[in-house]
């Protein structure tokens, strides 16, 4: 039973500390719509989500006039096109992502994810002209993400995707220079990628999935630091309690939001996501919860105990709240979406070797990080790669999503605008990775993977 106190601490919560809901996402099959023929297949796919769709925007809209919550983003995830359009008769999977991009506009949703390919084990035909067309399909499009999964615990490293997904990066960046290379802020590469994962740009319907379902991402990361404002010099263990009843709260208040969307929809719930997202926006900060630890900056040592203890926290709280918990669920550090990683790394006090260890103990990986434009392919693949090792190694998912920003050097900002935010160019090793990345193959599966 709901209790004054509970109803006005969560009021205080939405007007003064940002919490909202980060995104509804809709996932839907498109196993149906494959076809021989594809301009049939891109019709079937057009038809599926808009009728599918068609008063997601408007039920979100809903509940939050009615229940006075923001939901920041509504979106669609969709089944991997690299399944759907394998039958097709056509090398290039570009219509389909102009497809997925009209039914967006139609709906009038934020973003479209599942322009995707799962290649942690070797590639189809299908995945191969997929990743081929990605560049071409990012950069021609405006609402279309896409992903690839190049690795997972079970199988091991895809080296051979690894340098193929170097290449893409380039090329999308390229193609979108106009903009910093805007197509790279829409792909995610990813080891041990989760089939409910509602946040872009790396959301996509897996193929366990029910044919449509309704996820939901919260955040709150105000939330969390105004609590901590009020534990100065406290114990660490007061303040992983704190953090605890925190992302109870807001974990609650996505599972109310999904509840109610399900309902109202006729779609079956999935799961609230618990992650704690960022925003540019002042007070909506990850690094400034680390900071409130006591830390000087984001970045310093001690960085990666603290960002391990909000991460561990933030989930233990959070999985009492909700009936089902998926997603990738704890602290996210994307950098241009952050205003105080944003701030570190403008300081030089944020690395991205300091990024790359932290991301061994939080959500996702390297995140929204803008490098030299120049940077060679081989080196943007190596980054993958090393955090494809944390995720296979850790039994957990990493990602990269990153932009070699087209003539951009150290010290310069892109800016992408709203929700992405702007990132400071930051500096990568001068070190020639090429002729280990071009050896290719698999690197194993570690030997805890054995478990069947």
């Amino acid at each position: 039973m709901l209790n004054p106190h509970e109803i006005i601490a969560t009021n205080e919560m939405i007007d003064k500390q940002n919490l909202d809901i980060r995104t509804i996402t809709m996932g839907i099959s498109l196993r149906g719509c494959a076809d021989p023929d594809p301009a049939v297949c891109c019709r079937k796919i057009y038809d599926r989500i808009t009728k599918c769709a068609e008063n997601l925007v408007k039920t979100g809209e809903d509940i939050e006039s009615e229940f006075g919550i923001p939901i920041v983003n509504k979106r669609i995830a969709v089944t991997p096109i690299a399944i759907v359009a394998e039958s097709c008769e056509t090398e290039d999977f570009t219509p389909f992502a102009r497809a997925m991009d009209d039914a967006a506009r139609e709906v009038g949703v934020n973003f479209i994810g599942g322009f995707s390919a799962l290649v942690h084990k070797g590639f189809t035909p299908g995945d191969l002209r997929l990743i081929k067309s990605i560049p071409d399909s990012l950069a021609g499009t405006e609402r279309v993400c896409s992903s690839v999964n190049v690795a997972t615990t079970r199988a091991g490293i895809n080296m051979d995707a690894v340098a193929m997904m170097g290449e893409v990066i380039k090329k999308s960046a390229e193609l979108t220079a106009s903009s910093g290379g805007m197509a790279c802020a829409k792909l995610v590469v990813f080891a041990n990628a989760v089939e409910d994962n509602p946040f872009m740009a790396g959301a996509f319907h897996g193929i366990g999935e029910p044919d449509c379902v309704i996820n939901v991402g919260v955040s709150g990361p105000g939330v969390v630091h105004h609590a901590l404002e009020k534990m100065k010099g406290r114990p660490f263990d007061e303040v992983a309690e704190t953090i605890k009843k925190m992302a109870f709260r807001i974990t609650r208040v996505g599972q109310l939001v999904a509840q109610e969307a399900s309902r109202r929809l006729g779609v079956p719930f999935g799961i609230v996501d618990l992650s704690l997202a960022p925003t540019p926006a002042v007070g909506d900060s990850v690094a400034d919860i680390l900071e409130e630890m006591g830390l000087s900056s984001v970045g310093a040592h001690g960085s990666t105990a603290a960002l391990a203890l909000l991460n561990d926290a933030v989930k233990k709280g959070g999985v009492m709240a909700s009936s089902h918990v998926g997603g990738l669920s704890g602290a996210f550090i994307p950098v241009s979406e952050d205003a105080g990683m944003i701030r570190a790394a403008q300081n030089g006090h944020l690395t991205l070797s300091k990024l790359e260890a932290m991301t061994c103990v939080c959500s996702v990986g390297l995140d929204m990080i803008a490098i030299p434009g120049d940077t060679p392919a081989e080196t943007i693949a190596a980054i993958i790669a090393d955090e494809a090792a944390i995720g296979v190694i850790n039994n957990k998912t990493t990602a990269v999503r990153i932009i070699p920003a087209p003539g951009k050097k150290v010290g310069d900002i892109v800016d992408f605008g709203g929700l992405l935010g702007s990132a400071p160019v930051m500096p990568v090793s001068g070190c020639d990775s090429s002729a280990f990345i071009r050896r290719g193959g698999r690197i194993p599966a570690p030997m805890h993977s054995l478990r069947n």
